[in-house]
């Protein structure tokens, strides 16, 4: 199938994550989650990745690639990750979760650089627009 004009991706409790034409509707690449649902995905500014959080890790696959295995696993949160996002570079990623942290993950490293620390389970963040590395 050629490229898709306008992509539609889905994160869902049956643990998929697929990718749809949306002018025809059609399904054309299922990602099998293996071990949790996906609560949120969020594609890079430059359209080269996805990320899909789950329960407790959050997995980044390349969006133009039909390999169904994730470019990178992140580990640390201990509940569903319930809020993603990436910098506009896409060199950082940040998350929040129930277990009420929120993470600032290096995409390079794979490792998170900050952690802060919520008194509540975390259902939304997001970063000023005059962002800054």
């Amino acid at each position: 199938m050629p490229s898709p004009s306008v992509v539609l991706a889905t994160g869902s409790y049956d643990h998929t994550l697929r990718f749809w034409e949306a002018t025809s509707g059609s399904c054309y690449r299922t990602i099998q989650n293996p071990d949790s649902q996906i609560n949120r995905i969020e594609i890079t500014a430059d359209k080269r990745l996805i990320a899909a959080a789950g329960n407790p890790h959050i997995r980044v696959y390349d969006v133009n690639s039909n390999n169904p295995q994730p470019l990178s696993t992140y580990e640390g949160h201990t509940g569903n990750v319930t809020a993603l996002g990436f910098y506009k570079d896409s060199k950082l990623m940040y998350s929040g979760s129930e277990d009420g942290t929120v993470k600032l993950w290096d995409l390079r490293t794979k490792n998170f650089q900050q952690e802060y620390e919520s008194r509540a389970a975390v259902n939304s963040v997001i970063v000023h627009p005059n962002e800054e590395e």
